[in-house]
Parts: structure tokens; C-alpha cells; sequence
């Protein structure tokens, strides 16, 4: 159904900070997923492990996310939004802080999984809700918004947690993470309106939804060839620099934050393009991924070659991120919180599996194999986009290039 936002009649303004919040929400979630990406070389060192098994700090909270977030979803589906979504910030709060003055690996990763399933919800419905509290006019723009947070969490976050790491320990990165939690928390009590749940779903109905729905069936598979490319070699990022271009810390963070404007900058100008053609969108983005992969392995040995790779890959991350995501509102208007179960499902399951593989690659081949692994997958990716769906329509009528009315 179109969002109600008429049900809570939120003041333009009330709504618009309520979105806000929200974004902020997806700012800490990310950033605490993918902070080890920026602290690889560090975690290991200090905890005694190699590279590829600090990796699986990554692959923990992605494997929770993903395989536990339909399930959730299904069972909280008549749960107040605004309670479930300050609930998982409360796990999110106290999983950094334990990560934090952790003694060993194995609580780190057992507290990584908790948080997962945290993190796997709150991706689920995020959207939804600030989809719900904005009138139905500005419904697609807050979604963009929210979404905007993932770059920010490239651009200030990732990086931040490098800097901090640089200056003090990880062990005080994760500290200072869990106290940007509980601000957030509070954020979202005070700014987010009571939301009762639309559109209760049981687990047999979001797991019978790819099966009914030809085109969501699709975008999932489409999903999980570009995150296992994509994470698989981000993941490794730092010590392939380092490897590869000799990469100080310093040049490691700025190349992050220079990922993080790109895909900013991408996200924007998706923003925009995935109104008038969705599908051209989502392909010439993945063209740019391939070509900053394979940039990366031609002249990103130099400093200056994997500053421009990288910059093209955050801009091209940007714009098939935001297209995934309005993929999948295209192919299920009418059942968009379940279907981002299963997106999220997928996405994040992908995370943790390219983590993994990656960390495989990284350990036993080099790593430089893990950029060969992204370009193959999202080739994949790209070429299953390219052989399906042009012109037709999803089982919900909604035409498959374009985007559905808004879903509540």
C-alpha cells in the first residue's frame, strides 16, 4: 500500500528529524559492521591472529544479519517500529562496549554475532520507517537520505575509526563507538514518532515472496553476485595497499575518506538517475565497479593510481547501492519491509561469505587475488542485470525499469 503518512501526520519538520535520526541510525550500525575493514593490520597484531581470521569480525556480524533478520522481522512484525528500532540500538550500544574491553577473540566474535542480528533488522525496516513519517511525497527522497548514511559512514566513519585507532588503540575506537550509540538511541526515543507495524508478514509468507515474485527473485540473486564481489575485495583493502603500493596508515585513511565522497557523490546522482532509469543506473554503476577493480590492479600499485581507482569505486558503489535497494521497492511495493528481510538476508550473508572467501584468498593465494574475486562476481552481477528484465513488469504490475509507489 502507499505509505499512510496521513495515519501519523507528522509536521514537515518533526518528520524530516525523525529521518534524521534514523540516518544516524544506519550511520552507527555501518560503521560499527565495517570498522574492522579500517583496523585489519592492527586487530590482528594485537590479538594475535592473522589477517584473514581478523576478517572474520566481519563475516560474524554478516552471517547474524543476514540468516537471522527474516525471522526476526517476521516475529516482531506487531511491534512498535520505534521500540524495536531503540531495542536494537541498546544491543548495538552494549556490543560495542564489550568489544571494547573484550579479553579474547572468541567474545569478540560470539558478541559480533549478537549485534548482527541487530544490525540485520534495523536494515530491514529503516527504510520503512522513514519512508512512513514524511508525506507521501517525499517518501522516495527520505529513503535516499537514509540511505546517504552509508556514505557517510565511508566518508567520516570508517576513516574516523582509523584515525582514532592511529592516535590511541582499537580497543577506544569501539569505546568511543558504544557511547555514538547511546546518543543515537536517544535520538531516535526523542525524535522518531510512535509507529505501529503495517503489513504483518510470518516467515512462511517472506519466504514464499521470491518464489511467487519472479522479478524479486532476481534482484535477490543480482544482490548477492555484486556484495560478494564487492565485499570481498573492500573488505582487504588496507593490506592490499599496503602490499601492493606500499601504503602508509595515513594514505589508507584518506583513501577511504576519498571512497567515502565518491560514493556520496554517487549516491546523489542516483538519487536523481534511478527516477527516470533505474536499470541504466544499476548497470553503468557496476561498469564503473569492474573498471576500478581492474584499474586497481593496472595502476593502483602507485599511490596516485589507487587514489583514482578508488574514487571511481566509491562513486560507482554509491549509485548501485541506492539502486539495489529501489530494485527491490520496484519488484515488491506492496510487501517492501518483508522484502528487505530477504534483501538484507542476502546482502548481509554476502558480506560475511565475501569476508570469508576473501580472507581464504588473502591467506592462501595472496592478496591480490582478492581483487581478481570482486571482478569476477560482479561481472556476474552485471551480466545477469543485462540478460533479464528489460521492458517487462514484477507480479505486482509495477513496471520492472522504473519504481513502485512507495510501499508502507
Amino acid at each position: 500500500m502507499p505509505v499512510q503518512a496521513q495515519q501519523n501526520s507528522p509536521s514537515s519538520l518533526k518528520g524530516w528529524l525523525g529521518v534524521a535520526a534514523i540516518t544516524a541510525s544506519l550511520f552507527v550500525f555501518l560503521t560499527t559492521e565495517l570498522m574492522p575493514v579500517g583496523l585489519l593490520t592492527p586487530l590482528s597484531e594485537s590479538l594475535g591472529i592473522s589477517v584473514g581470521a581478523a576478517g572474520l569480525m566481519v563475516t560474524a556480524q554478516g552471517v547474524a544479519a543476514g540468516l537471522g533478520v527474516p525471522f526476526i522481522v517476521a516475529w516482531t512484525r506487531r511491534v512498535n517500529r520505534r521500540v524495536l528500532l531503540t531495542t536494537l540500538l541498546a544491543v548495538l550500544a552494549l556490543g560495542n562496549l564489550v568489544t571494547a574491553v573484550s579479553p579474547n577473540y572468541p567474545l569478540i566474535l560470539g558478541t559480533r554475532l549478537c549485534m548482527g542480528f541487530a544490525s540485520g533488522v534495523f536494515w530491514a525496516i529503516g527504510v520503512s520507517m522513514a519512508m512512513r513519517i514524511v508525506p507521501e511525497r517525499h517518501a522516495s527522497r527520505a529513503a535516499a537520505v537514509v540511505m546517504s548514511g552509508i556514505s557517510i559512514a565511508t566518508v567520516v566513519g570508517i576513516p574516523l575509526g582509523t584515525v582514532i585507532e592511529a592516535q590511541t588503540d582499537w580497543r577506544t575506537t569501539f569505546g568511543i563507538w558504544a557511547g555514538l550509540s547511546v546518543l543515537v538511541f536517544a535520538a531516535v526515543a526523542a525524535l522518531v514518532p510512535s509507529m505501529p507495524a503495517q503489513n504483518a508478514v510470518s516467515v512462511r509468507e517472506v519466504f514464499s515472496l521470491p518464489v511467487e515474485n519472479r522479478q524479486l527473485r532476481t534482484v535477490l540473486f543480482i544482490v548477492v553476485f555484486f556484495v560478494l564481489g564487492h565485499f570481498g575485495a573492500y573488505t582487504f583493502v588496507r593490506p592490499y595497499l599496503e602490499d601492493t603500493a606500499s601504503a602508509s596508515a595515513a594514505f589508507v585513511t584518506t583513501v577511504l575518506i576519498i571512497f567515502g565522497v565518491g560514493g556520496a557523490v554517487g549516491n546523489f546522482v542516483a538519487g536523481y538517475t534511478v527516477n527516470r532509469n533505474l536499470r541504466a543506473t544499476f548497470v553503468i554503476g557496476l561498469v564503473g565497479l569492474l573498471a576500478a577493480l581492474l584499474l586497481l590492479r593496472t595502476v593502483g600499485t602507485g599511490e596516485p593510481g589507487a587514489a583514482v581507482a578508488l574514487t571511481l569505486w566509491g562513486l560507482s558503489f554509491g549509485a548501485v547501492q541506492l539502486s539495489q535497494v529501489n530494485m527491490t521497492l520496484a519488484a515488491a511495493p506492496e510487501t517492501f519491509e518483508a522484502a528487505m528481510s530477504l534483501n538484507t538476508m542476502a546482502y548481509n550473508t554476502c558480506i560475511a561469505l565475501g569476508a570469508l572467501f576473501g580472507g581464504l584468498f588473502a591467506d592462501h593465494v595472496g592478496v591480490t587475488s582478492v581483487i581478481w574475486f570482486g571482478v569476477v562476481l560482479a561481472a556476474a552481477s552485471l551480466l545477469l542485470r543485462l540478460g533479464t528484465g528489460r521492458g517487462g513488469k514484477t507480479s505486482d504490475g509495477a513496471p520492472e525499469d522504473g519504481l513502485a509507489r512507495t510501499a508502507g
